[in-house]
C-alpha cells in the first residue's frame, strides 16, 4: 500500500519537473542576425468584452501578402483557443520600414458589412512576434457630436506602427499602435479599396532577455493593486481570526464543560440518563446512506485537492508567467490524468472501510462523478462554438488526444489506485461500538436542517475570499493579467482553514442536538462555498462585466458551473475530513460503554 502511494507521488513529481522545464522552454530563445526573418503570427480576433468568443484572424476579410503558414501548436495552446497563422507584415531583425505596403485588397459590400459589425462590437486582434504578444483594436467608431446611433461613422485602421526594442541579437520588447489618421470608411455599404501599410522602428535597449516578460506582469503588481490585494488579505485574516477565535473559544469551553460533566456522571449513579452528544455514541459512527456515492465524492474531492496543490506549486515556481500560451491547460490535463490514481485509491479504500462490497461499481462512479458533468458540459459548449465557428471549438484531432489520455492514462491509473485501495485492508477506526438499531432523531428547529446549515457554513469561507475572486474573474474572464500567486496561495490556505473550522463547529452543534447523521451534512456544509461562488458568478456577469451573447453566456455559466462543482467536491472533502478527526477525538476522550 505504502509503495503504491509513494510511486504515485514520485510519478506526479517527475511530471511536475518535466512541466517546469518543458513549459519554460516554450518562450522563444532565438538569436538573430541583421536581416534575419523573425516570426510574426496573427492569432485571433474577437469582441473585447467576450473573452471566450474569439475567431481566426483571417475569418475577417483581411488581405494576405502570400502563402499563409499555420504554426504547429501543442495541446494547451489549442485548448486556449490559439490558432496562429503567418501575418501579412514582415518584421525582419533590425530592418526598418516606413509606410511599407503589406497588401492591397478590394472590399466587397459584404466585406465592409462584416468589418463594420466587428468594429461595432469592439473587435480586437492579437498577434505574437517572437512569442511576444501584440494587442490592438481593428477600428473605431466616431460618435463625436452625434446622439443618434444611425449617424455614427465606422472606420477600419489600415496603418500599423511597430516599435521594437532589441538587445544585441535578441528581441526584447514590441509595441504596436494604429495610425488614427489612416482609415478606411466602413459607414456605407459600398465597395472600398484598402491598402494595408506598416512602419517598423528599431531601438536598442540594455534590458536583459531574461526580464523581457516583466512588462506584462507589471499591471498586477502596481503599488495600488498590491495595496488593495494586501488590504483584502489583512481584512480577511482579521475577520477570520476574530470569528474563528470567538467560535473556538466557545467550542473549547463547551467541550471542556462536557468532558467534566460526563466524567462526573460516570462517577455518579450508573443509571443516570445521558444527554447531549455522548447520548448518541452508539450511532455517531453508523455508516451513511449511499456510501458508494459518498466514497466516490471523497475520492474525487481528494484528487481535485491534490490537483490544486500541484498547480499552486507550478505557479509559485514561476511556470505560469504571462502569455505562456497553454501552460495552465497543459498542466491541468496532465496532472489531472496522473492524479486519478489518488481518486481511485481514496474512494476504494474508504468504500471498503464502510463495508462496501461492489468496489468495481464504486470505481466507475468515482471516475464519472466529476468527469461526467464536465464531459457533458464540454459537448454542449463545443457544439455552440462550432455553430459560431469560434476558435474555442476543439479540432477533432485534439478531442482524440484527450480521449486517448483519458483511456490510456486516467482510467488505468484509476483502476490501479482502486485495486491498491481495495487491497489495503484498512479498517474504519471508530472509538465507539455502533448499536444494532439507530436511535430516533429528536425534532429539531428549521434552522438546524441541512439547507440553513449549508448557508451558514458557506458564508464565512466565501466572505474570506470574495475580494480576491474579482481579480481572478477579471483575469480568467477578461484581459487582466494575474501574477501574484503568493497572495492567491495565502487566500487558499485561509479558505481551507475556515472551511474546516466552520464545518467542525456545525458538526458539534448537530451532535449536541442528538442528531447523529453528520456524515453527509459535514460534506455538504464544507462544499457549500462552491454554491456561494456560483452565486457570485451571477453578480459578476450582470454587474461587473460587459459580457453578452449566447455563446459567451453559455461558456461563462457552463464552465463556471463545472469549476464551482469541483470546489464543492474539494471543500466538501476538507470539511468531512476535519469533522471526522474532531468526532473521533471527542469520543476517544470519554468513556463509552
Amino acid at each position: 500500500m505504502e509503495k503504491s502511494k509513494a510511486s504515485l507521488v514520485v510519478v506526479a513529481m517527475m511530471v511536475l519537473c518535466f512541466l517546469c522545464t518543458q513549459v519554460r522552454s516554450d518562450a522563444s530563445n532565438q538569436r538573430y542576425k541583421s536581416g534575419d526573418p523573425v516570426p510574426l503570427y496573427a492569432n485571433k480576433v474577437g469582441p473585447f468584452h467576450n473573452p471566450s468568443e474569439t475567431y481566426r484572424f483571417f475569418d475577417l476579410p483581411f488581405c494576405s501578402s502570400g502563402d499563409m503558414k499555420e504554426k504547429k501548436e501543442d495541446l494547451g495552446e489549442v485548448l486556449n483557443g490559439d490558432r496562429l497563422v503567418s501575418a501579412p507584415y514582415k518584421l525582419d531583425f533590425l530592418a526598418e520600414r516606413d509606410s511599407e505596403v503589406a497588401c492591397k485588397t478590394s472590399l466587397t459590400k459584404e466585406d465592409v458589412a462584416q468589418f463594420r459589425s466587428a468594429v461595432k462590437k469592439d473587435y480586437y486582434f492579437q498577434m505574437y512576434y517572437d512569442d511576444l504578444p501584440i494587442w490592438g483594436f481593428i477600428g473605431k467608431v466616431d460618435k463625436e457630436g452625434k446622439s443618434d446611433p444611425s449617424q455614427y461613422k465606422y472606420f477600419l485602421y489600415k496603418h500599423m506602427h511597430f516599435d521594437i526594442l532589441y538587445n544585441k541579437d535578441r528581441v526584447i520588447e514590441i509595441s504596436a499602435r494604429t495610425d488614427p489618421h489612416s482609415l478606411v470608411d466602413l459607414t456605407e455599404d459600398k465597395e472600398v479599396d484598402a491598402e494595408f501599410m506598416y512602419t517598423v522602428k528599431w531601438k536598442e535597449t540594455d534590458k536583459p532577455f531574461e526580464k523581457r516578460m516583466e512588462k506584462y506582469s507589471q499591471s498586477s503588481s502596481l503599488p495600488h493593486h498590491l495595496e488593495i490585494h494586501w488590504f483584502s488579505i489583512i481584512n480577511s485574516c482579521v475577520t477570520v481570526l476574530l470569528l474563528t477565535g470567538f467560535l473556538a473559544t466557545i467550542l473549547m469551553r463547551v467541550l471542556k464543560n462536557d468532558f467534566i460533566k460526563y466524567a462526573h456522571d460516570e462517577e455518579a449513579a450508573d443509571d443516570q440518563e445521558e444527554t447531549g452528544w455522548k447520548y448518541i455514541h452508539g450511532d455517531v459512527f453508523r455508516f451513511p446512506a449511499f456510501k458508494s456515492l459518498f466514497a466516490a465524492a471523497l475520492g474525487s474531492g481528494t484528487q481535485l485537492f491534490t490537483l490544486t496543490v500541484f498547480i499552486f506549486i507550478l505557479a509559485l515556481v514561476g511556470v505560469f508567467y504571462p502569455y505562456n500560451r497553454g501552460a495552465l491547460f497543459t498542466a491541468l490535463v496532465v496532472i489531472y490524468a496522473l492524479t486519478s490514481g489518488i481518486a481511485g485509491y481514496t474512494a476504494a479504500s474508504f468504500y471498503c472501510q464502510l463495508e462496501g462490497t461492489n468496489w468495481v461499481r464504486n470505481l466507475l462512479l468515482t471516475g464519472c462523478l466529476f468527469c461526467g458533468p464536465l464531459f457533458l458540459t464540454f459537448c454542449f459548449l463545443n457544439t455552440v462554438a462550432i455553430a459560431y465557428s469560434a476558435t474555442a471549438a476543439l479540432p477533432f484531432g485534439t478531442i482524440v488526444v484527450i480521449v486517448l489520455i483519458w483511456t490510456l492514462v486516467t482510467s488505468p491509473l484509476l483502476v490501479l489506485g482502486g485495486i491498491a485501495g481495495k487491497n489495503s485492508k484498512a479498517e474504519f477506526q471508530a472509538p465507539c461500538r455502533t448499536t444494532k438499531y439507530p436511535r430516533e432523531i429528536p425534532p429539531l428547529p428549521w434552522y438546524r436542517s441541512t439547507i440553513p446549515q449549508m448557508a451558514m457554513a458557506g458564508f464565512l469561507p466565501f466572505s474570506a475570499i470574495y475580494i480576491e475572486l474579482y481579480y481572478i474573474f477579471a483575469s480568467v474572464w477578461g484581459h487582466r493579467i494575474y501574477t501574484i500567486y503568493s497572495i492567491l496561495f495565502i487566500v487558499f490556505i485561509i479558505l481551507l482553514i475556515v472551511t474546516a473550522f466552520i464545518t467542525v463547529a456545525l458538526t458539534y452543534f448537530q451532535l449536541a442536538a442528538e442528531d447523529h447523521e453528520w456524515w453527509w451534512r459535514s460534506f455538504l456544509c464544507g462544499g457549500s462555498t462552491g454554491l456561494f461562488i456560483y452565486a457570485y458568478c451571477l453578480y459578476y456577469y450582470y454587474a461587473r462585466s460587459d459580457m453578452s451573447g449566447f455563446m459567451q453566456t453559455s461558456f461563462f455559466f457552463g464552465y463556471m458551473a463545472c469549476i464551482c462543482y469541483g470546489f464543492f467536491l474539494m471543500l466538501g472533502t476538507v470539511g468531512f475530513r476535519a469533522s471526522l478527526l474532531f468526532v473521533r477525538h471527542i469520543y476517544r476522550s470519554i468513556k463509552c460503554e
